[in-house]
């Protein structure tokens, strides 16, 4: 028999580690090659984690909820050998792991599980989120009791010991019980090394520490899922990192809406999907990107790169969590072949079934505010692109016309956030002016939707 590892793999560009939301197998559950092992959210997108191997689950190393690096470990496999050690067998793809992740060598020990103390033999094989947590809160793993499989330490334990009150610290270990002086780096040796974070290491951090909210009678706690941590991180890195600036302007749709609502019956019955204002939208952002090139660009610390290809990001909401599936080269497709990727981007999200290359890639994005009566907004930037623009609710609305006239128009506004390291003023003005002058000449005269 050989033990073989799975580790968190590199789900998308510039992804540096993921959460499992859900493991999909239990341990002695046998899987072929290409099995599925668990769900794992990265950049608020699910996807799957197949097997390398078909063999019998040995042990989960990570639990749900937990965050690890890529090339951090997340379970091993059994598997039929032929005669190989575990440590042979394991031997090539530790190497392996420590070049693309430093920190996975420390977090399995190279011995076999077997040769472990009987009595514990999982206790000092610690999860990162075990070890984020209990480094935080200066926890000593060393005198916790730990509930897991093996006398393993799961994240709950340390958070039973946090909330306690009562924290064992390498201080309070009483004298007779304390480690000789070689032994005493055990658990800091077990601890893997910070995995190399973006810029705003401490951002997320602050989202895991434990808040001291009073729960009174009839409150409901509601535990944060995976997707809603990746939500709540991406947010707070582009709030801490990119200083927002906002700008509006008020658009005249209503020549866009006689057009829509005079083809939107045929097209339905055409094509099969809905002709939405959306689409328009984003055919009209897209080709002012292209005129104006400066938005279409993302801050890189000593240079600001501007992208060729514009990706239009757009988000799309389930009940307890957004995405942002991204539509490729807008300005090379028609008002048509936008709104047929927007439904099936948008059924995809809603089935579950939306992948992480679907999700990779996006230069700008435009957000549908207006689907859920929304007039007036502030977006937050989809980090690490410069800007993000609202499109609220058509209304009508009284508006003063030429030469004094009163008359009932649709009018939208478009509201737009900006990373003020990117972007000024004069350019998002500029731009917004453009999008403004797109939709407003938008009618069947000049505006051809194939």
């Amino acid at each position: 028999m050989a033990v073989e590892k799975i580790t968190m793999p590199q789900l998308g560009e510039s992804v540096t580690e993921g959460t499992i939301s859900r493991w999909i197998v239990s341990v002695g559950d046998k899987v072929n090659k290409y099995d599925p092992l668990a769900e794992v959210m990265t950049d608020k997108v699910n996807a799957e984690i197949p097997s390398s191997f078909t063999g019998t689950i040995k042990e989960l190393v990570a639990e749900d909820g937990d965050t690890l690096a890529v090339g951090e470990i997340i379970c091993y496999i059994e598997t039929e050998g032929s005669g190989e050690t575990e440590a042979t067998a394991e031997a090539p793809k530790e190497k392996s792991a420590q070049a693309s992740a430093p920190a996975a060598k420390s977090q399995a020990p190279s011995a076999p599980a077997t040769q472990e103390d009987a009595d514990a033999p999982n206790k000092r094989r610690y999860s990162p989120a075990v070890l984020r947590l209990a480094q935080e809160n200066n926890v000593d793993l060393e005198q916790v009791k730990g509930s897991g499989a093996g006398g393993r330490i799961t994240r709950k334990d340390i958070q039973a010991v946090i909330d306690s009150g009562n924290i064992p610290t390498a201080d309070s270990k009483p004298a007779a019980t304390q480690a000789p002086a070689s032994e005493a780096p055990k658990a800091a040796s077990a601890a893997p090394a910070a995995p190399s974070a973006p810029a705003a290491a401490s951002a997320p951090k602050a989202i895991t520490q434990p808040v001291n909210v009073p729960v009174e009678a009839g409150d409901i706690e509601i535990p944060v899922t995976g997707v809603r941590k990746a939500i709540a991180a991406n947010m707070l890195r582009s709030k801490h990192e990119a200083p927002h600036a906002w700008t509006m302007i008020e658009v005249d749709a209503t020549n866009l809406v006689e057009y829509r609502n005079s083809l939107k019956g045929e097209f339905k019955k055409k094509e099969g999907y809905n002709l939405t204002f959306f689409a328009f939208f984003v055919k009209a952002v897209a080709q002012a990107l292209k005129e104006f090139p400066q938005i279409n660009s993302m801050w890189a610390g000593d240079k600001i790169v501007q992208k060729k290809d514009i990706n239009i990001s757009i988000a799309v909401a389930t009940d307890d969590a957004l995405y942002v599936p991204v539509i490729r080269n807008a300005d090379e497709k028609t008002i048509k072949g936008i709104a047929r990727e927007i439904t099936e981007l948008a059924n995809k999200v809603r089935a579950g079934k939306l992948t992480s290359a679907e999700m990779q890639g996006g230069t700008f994005t435009v957000n549908n505010t207006g689907s859920f009566g929304s007039v007036q907004s502030q977006g937050i930037i989809n980090y690490p692109q410069a800007a993000i623009l609202q499109v609220e609710s058509i209304v009508k609305r009284p508006v003063v016309m030429d030469h004094g006239m009163i008359a009932v128009r649709d009018m939208v506004n478009l509201c737009m956030s900006l990373d003020h390291r990117v972007l000024d003023g004069l350019v998002c003005g500029r731009f917004l002016a453009r999008v403004k002058e797109i939709i407003e000449k938008m009618s069947k005269e000049n505006t051809s939707i194939y």
